[in-house]
Order: C-alpha cells, then structure tokens, then sequence
C-alpha cells in the first residue's frame, strides 16, 4: 500500500486531522504535520495501540474464515425463473512459527541421522568386501581353489535367492593342512556376516528414503494447513503410519447388537413424518405398518393421541403423552404471585348510546377537551386514562356507543370494576344502553347510573329511573342496589357527587392487589405506528410492569423498550390499575387479550409460537368444516356474488368492529369478504393484493404512502379514506344493493273488455271493446284473457276511436282494438294492457 499523508488518512478513516495527530504522538510516532508521510508500519503500530488503549487484544487472529456468495438466475419451463444461489466458504489457519521451526529442525535431524546411517553402511560394506578380498588372497596363498563367487550387494534380489546359511562351496585341493583348511572356513564366515550386515544396512536406508519421501509429499501438499500429529510423526518415523492410517478412515458407528428403545413424545395430535422423526425411522415404515393393519394414511396425515400411541408401542418404543396445554400449564406455574395485598384504585369503565355525553363527562372530570377532536362527534376507541382526586386515584376506560363496537364494549366490562351507566335525560334508554346493561350484568360488574343532560329543559329524570327500573335496575331510593346520580358533563353540575358514588362503590368492593408480583393485565387497544413499531395500550390489573420485563400478550412477545402514560410522558413502572403504552412487541396483539410478565424470553417466544399455531390448526379446523357443511347446500345454486375488501385501520380494536360490521352485511346472494385487513398505514402490499382480488381499499384514519398511491393510479383501483364507521356501512350497503340488480315487475295499466267483433280486410279480427278500468296503450304489451284465463300474449296491431288511430282510451270509452297476429277474439275475452318495470332491489 503507498504512503498517505496524515491528512489524507484522517479523511479516510472520517476523524479530525487533530484528534488523529494527537494518537499517532501517543502511539509514540515522529509525525507533528498533516503533510507528512505514514507508512504502512506506522499504521500498523498506530492501531495496535488504539486497540490496546480500547482494551482490544493485538494479537493478530490466527485463523480467518472467507465466505462468498453468488446467485444466478436459472430459467425453467415458460417464463418462470428461479434463484440459485451458492455458497462458499473455506478457513485458514496460520500456524506458529515457533512450531514450523520445531518441525524444520527434527526433520532436518532426521535426514542427517538418515545420512549418518547411509554412511555407515556404506562403510560396513566396504570393510566386508576388503575383510572378503583379503580372505581370498590368504586362500590362494595356502594353494586352494578360488571359491565361488559371492553375489554383490547391489543386488539383493540375487542374494536373497540364494539361501542365507548356505557357505559358498569350496573346490576340494588335495594335500591341505588342517591350519589352512581352518584358515578358508574363518574366512569364508567372515565374508558371509559381511554380506549380511550390507544387506541390512541397504534395507534399512530404502526404508528411510521411503519415509522421508512420503513425509516430504505430506508436507507439499499440506502447506498451510493443520495435519494429524500423531500420523506425521508416525510417517516420518516410518512405522506404525499405515495401521494409524487405517484406523483413521475406519468410522465411528458400530451396528447396534439389539434394539434401540425411545421415549417418544406425543402431542393431541401428531404427523406421521412427526411421529416417524421422533422414533428414528422413515416415515414409510410407519405408513407401511399402518397398511398391514388396514388404515390408509399418507405422510402429511394427522394422528389422534390414541393412534400414535399404539403405533409407537407396537413398534417398540416407550410413550410419553402430553396435553397440548402443558406449556401454558408450565408457564402459570413458572410465575410467583407471592407478596402483600395492598388496596387499589378502581377501574370504571363508561358506557351508554351514541352522543349521550360519556366522552364530554369524562372530559370534565379529567379537564381535557377529548370529545373536540373525535371524528363524527363520537368516540370510536377505547381511552384509558386515570385522575386523582381527593379520596384517592380513578381509573376509566372509555368505550364507544356505537352498535359496531359491541365487541370493544364487552372486552371493558370484562377489565373494570364498576360501570358507569350513561344515559342522556332528554333521549332516555336506547338500544345501546340496554346492550351495556347486559354486558355490566354478564360481567358481575355494579352499574353506577349517571343521569346526563340534566340541565336541558326537556330533561325527564323520573322517565328514565322508570325505564331502566323496567330492564332490573333499580335505584336506590325504590329499594334497590343502583346509585343514580344527575349530572351535567356541560356545566359540571354533579360531578363530585359522581366520584363520591364510585369510591363509595369501591371501598364496599375492597379491591386489592399486589404490587410486588410480576405484572399482569389486558391489552386495552392496540396499533402500529410508522416511527415507534407496535405500540400496545395495557391495564395493569395486579403487580408492577417496569421498563425491560419481558411482556407475553395474545399470540405477541417482547421486552418493554419504553412505557409512556395517557398523556405520552415516558415512565418507567406502572402499578397496578395504571393504563400504560408500551413499546417493543413483535406485532399488535388484540385488544382484549391477557398481558402477562415472563421471566424467560425464550419461553415467552415459546408460548406465542404455541398460540400462533393453536390458532392456525383452529382456523384451518373452521375451514374445512364450513366447507364441508356447505358443500351439499351450495351444490345446483349459484355462487355468491362477493365483494372483496381491503381493510386498513389505525388500532386493532377499530378493525375487528369494522370487520365484524362488514361481514353481517349481506343476504343469500350477496355478501362481503374482507381479503386483507390490518393496522397502519396502506401500503404497497396492500394495494397488489387488492389488485390481484379485484378488491376495494378502505383506509379507517390512515392514509397510503407513495408506492401504494402510485400502484392504485396505475391500475386505476378504488381507494376510499373514512374517518367515520357510518360512512363505510353506508356505502358497502349501497355497494352491494347495485350487485343485487333489480326485479322485474308487471304492472296492469288497463283492461278493455270485447262487447262485438268485426271483420276487416286489413287487419282481421277487429275487438269493439269498452275500457273498463285503467288506460289502454298502444306501445304496450297485451294479454287476452277468457274467463280469466290468459289465452294469448303479444301485442295490439292497431287502437281507433272511430277511424282515427289514437295512442290511448281511457276508463268508460269505446275503441277498437287489433291484436297482432291473434283472430280468434270473442265477444266476452278481456284485453289487459300491462308494462314491465324495473324495481331496484334492497338488502
């Protein structure tokens, strides 16, 4: 790499050519100057020295691992393509140099010693050979025969032929002392030991050549990587390295002599590729067992408790059977609930009909102006909120009045304490305040009645005390248990007396509580936002949720990443009956479901796995019911016409009431499915499934980002925004009023009756009638009828008054009437003139 100045290297590594002059003189490096040279060694030393100041190591790593990826696109049948991608990935391990010297200097140990015993033997062999030479002089010397020649030593193929005991034979010479004699025979010995010490010493050498050889290609082809140990240094000894080697490439797994017995583990329900997995098998064994035993199944087939058990211990293995809910069973009993009970302040919820002034009350008692900035003037989201006043703290949840929001109503009587019963003094009991009656009687919830509207001139309070007396709530001044208090949520006429009867209520309840248990609590409402993620909207029922718990609700987990109060200010715990934004759930869960602190994120994840599936297998369950129920039913008919919705809205709670109002829209040949519905914003998703379902686009107080707009103008689908559910029932009705087309109806406009018939040359049979209801036509359609039964259908020739043709008679005069096509009038036939009408059809 070239040399940069220190100027050029503070821009590349993005720092201030100060702060970097102020290292290198730390790092003890001569540079003063942003124009002067830094090698490649200074680098080096710069950053070891800003690692070890970081408390990083600067030992350099000894192994590196390079991974590649590369995809390609392969083209199949038609137009479709498919993705390849390959992965690759190799490690390299640099090696001490310490070691590679250690192993350089024993192998050139090796050798020298290698060498050393090649000299040896070269020496051994060149003594024989003299030791050899000098017995064949001494031989001729004392007059024998020259001996047979011995083989060589550089051929030890011919040597070993001949047999190693064997002396070379002598030619008998007659006159031989015995001195001489014994003199031949030592030397003859002498010369056979040295042919043998040469042939050991030439085996010994190839077999050293041959070790180093191998030891040497090892070392070639292995540079840079790890080898065995113990199989080098067996090679380069060269001994035992063939039988290590066979060790080596001999596997692990040995055939089990017997039977291998597993406890196999079964849900309510089980696979066959499940049940096969969890016994070691193929699952064709499975199937084929259940074959022999005459049940049919494939490899996706699901199998009751009972079945698998009997499979699994028929095929030799142990059961174990578990319940489905032993998970939530674990997770229940994982939780302390351990601590001292302490009081709490109540949770009211108020209820009522549309604009009888339950969001106004409560915006007087909380003095904030909240009904303002509703849309349409009603509340159409749960509000939680809490106030102190001067007996203590008050907690209420407001719920919408609309029929829409049953659901989100009956989800607040199921959180609170106490109802708060509104009902306007001018409009007295509606549909709506009966329907909370039944939710706050359901629930075991007290019914506090607040009398609102007192103030208006019109306002009959005995009339609604006589109404909700009829529907068994009684006041208590006529002997029953129901606070009435009149209030005026305009002027604040009776609002302490309100709060006076709510905390009455609550001290006779005694609500407690446990401040120092792990929380738990109900999702009050829930929705996405753009910038925060999910954002969820609890009730602390019982205990304390603090900031970094581990938070399960519904089929949703996360840890707390930030808890904002009603008013949006950060806050980190909350006690018990405290309504609470939380941030850091994986998604929005419904409103309605129970929130509870784990102390284990992995068991959390667990659990909401175990719900999501639950749920899938319930909903897929549903499916295939309703539609072998209807199978039967919908054969010979026609399908339904549908009209196809995408539905995005701001909060969880509003889209299930939309979508629960939707779906009850309709009849036996219309109706509306909601493709798709969510919370947050449209976006670009959303629009391709519209587009692909020929669906239209609802947006309940969210709009649609660029990409989405842009898909909707392109294919020119049909995107609405509502702020107001009315609006979007009103205009599904009307919708799906022009898909059920319109009837045709008949409708009589006259009846002429034939008193004479008369013969023309032109037109035939001409009817003399009298109109004796209505008005005949002549651009209608006719009918003519005897004794009131219709003989003919067509239409009139001709209509004369006298000889003037006319366009109608009316009721009481004469005509003349010529039915098309038709000649066998008779005096006494009636002719009803009728017209056929379109009449739009309703739901």
């Amino acid at each position: 790499m070239a040399e940069v100045t220190v100027k050029e290297l503070a821009k590349v590594v993005d720092t201030p050519v100060e702060r970097l002059l102020q290292q290198m003189q730390e790092a003890g490096l001569p540079q003063t100057s942003p124009d002067q040279q830094v090698s490649d060694d200074e680098k080096q030393r710069l950053l070891a020295h800003l690692k070890q100041s970081h408390g990083e190591s600067v030992v350099e790593p000894r192994k590196i691992t390079l991974k590649r990826k590369t995809v390609s696109t392969l083209k199949v049948a038609g137009s479709k393509t498919v993705n390849v991608e390959v992965r690759k990935k190799r490690t390299y391990v640099k090696r001490d140099p310490a070691e590679l010297e250690a192993e350089r200097q024993r192998e050139l140990e090796e050798l020298r010693a290698a060498e050393e015993s090649r000299q040896q033997a070269e020496e051994a062999r060149r003594k024989a050979e003299e030791e050899a030479r000098q017995a064949l002089e001494a031989s001729k010397q004392a007059g024998q025969s020259e001996p047979e020649p011995v083989a060589k030593v550089e051929q030890p193929a011919a040597a070993e032929s001949a047999p190693a005991s064997a002396p070379a034979p002598a030619v008998p010479v007659p006159e031989v002392t015995p001195a001489d004699a014994q003199a031949a025979a030592e030397a003859n010995r002498k010369k056979e030991e040295a042919r043998r010490k040469a042939l050991r010493s030439d085996e010994e050498e190839r077999n050293r050549k041959r070790a180093g050889g191998h030891a040497g290609k090892e070392k070639s082809r292995n540079s840079g990587r790890i080898m065995d140990d113990e199989d080098g240094m067996n090679r380069r000894r060269g001994g035992g390295g063939k039988l290590k080697a066979k060790k080596r490439n001999q596997h692990g797994f040995e055939k089990p002599t017997g039977p291998i017995v597993r406890e196999v583990v079964i849900g309510e329900t089980i696979t066959v590729a499940e049940l096969a997995q969890r016994m070691s098998i193929k699952a064709a064994e499975v199937i084929k067992y259940m074959f022999k035993n005459g049940t049919m199944v494939t490899i996706n087939q699901v199998l009751d408790q009972d079945t698998a058990a009997i499979v699994a211990e028929d095929m030799g293995h142990k059961v174990k059977l578990v319940r489905e809910s032993d998970i939530e069973d674990q997770l229940t009993e994982s939780m302390s609930h351990e601590g001292e009970l302490t009081g709490r302040a109540p949770v009211v919820t108020v209820m009522g009909h549309v604009d009888h002034g339950k969001t106004s009350l409560l915006d007087y008692i909380r003095r904030a102006k909240v009904a303002s900035g509703e849309a349409g003037g009603i509340t159409q989201h749960i509000g939680a909120y809490h106030v102190e006043t001067d007996r203590g703290m008050v907690t209420f949840l407001d719920t919408p009045g609309h029929a829409a929001f049953t659901a989100m109503r009956a989800r607040g009587a199921k959180a609170t304490d106490i109802v708060i019963l509104v009902v306007a003094a001018d409009d007295g009991v509606m549909p709506q305040t009966e329907e909370a009656i039944q939710h706050a009687k359901a629930a075991g919830v007290p019914i506090v009645v607040a009398v609102n509207k007192i103030d208006k001139p019109e306002a009959d309070a005995d009339r609604i005390k006589h109404d909700l007396a009829a529907r068994q709530v009684i006041p208590e001044e006529w002997g029953g248990d129901t606070m009435f208090v009149h209030v005026s949520a305009k002027v604040g006429t009776g609002i302490d007396e309100l709060l006076e009867a709510i905390l009455l209520q609550a001290e006779v309840l005694e609500l407690k509580a446990q401040p120092s248990a792990p929380a738990r609590g109900v999702v009050i409402e829930s929705r996405l936002d753009k910038g925060r993620g999910p954002v969820a909207t609890l009730l602390v029922q019982n205990g304390t949720l603090r900031q970094g718990d581990v938070v399960l609700a519904g089929f949703n987990y996360g840890r707390v990443r930030a808890m904002l109060d009603e008013n949006g200010k950060p806050i980190k715990e909350a006690g018990p009956s405290i309504p609470v934004e939380i941030l850091g759930l994986d998604g929005t869960p419904d409103a309605g479901d129970e929130m509870t602190v784990v102390g284990d994120e992995r068991k959390a994840r667990e659990v909401a796995l175990f719900r999501q599936g639950k749920f899938r297998e319930i909903k897929l369950a549903r499916q295939q019911s309703a539609k072998l129920e209807n199978m039967f039913e919908s054969m010979g008919q026609g399908e339904k016409k549908a009209l196809n919705i995408v539905i995005k809205a701001d909060v969880r709670g509003s889209l299930e009431a939309l979508q629960g109002s939707l779906s009850d829209l309709g009849n036996d040949e219309v109706q509306v499915k909601v493709v798709s519905g969510g919370v947050g914003g449209i976006t670009e998703t959303d629009a391709n499934l519209a587009l692909a379902s020929n669906a239209v686009i609802f947006g309940f107080n969210v709009r649609a980002d660029a990409s989405a707009r842009k898909v909707v103008e392109n294919e020119g689908l049909d995107l609405r925004y509502y702020s107001v559910i009315y609006e979007i029932i009103d205009d599904v009705k009307k919708a799906l009023t022009g898909m059920l087309g319109s009837d045709v109806r008949e409708q009589i406009l006259g009846v002429a009756e034939v008193r004479d018939v008369f013969r023309s040359p032109k037109f035939g049979a001409v009817a003399g009638c009298m109109v004796i209801e209505g008005i005949v036509y002549r651009n209608r359609p006719i009918r003519v009828l005897r004794e009131d039964v219709v003989i003919y259908e067509g239409e009139l020739e001709s209509l004369r008054r006298y000889k003037d043709d006319v366009a109608e008679v009316r009721n009481g005069m004469e005509c003349g009437i010529g039915v098309k096509n038709y000649n066998d009038v008779r005096v006494g036939d009636r002719i009803e003139v009728f017209e056929r009408i379109q009449v739009a059809r309703t739901l």
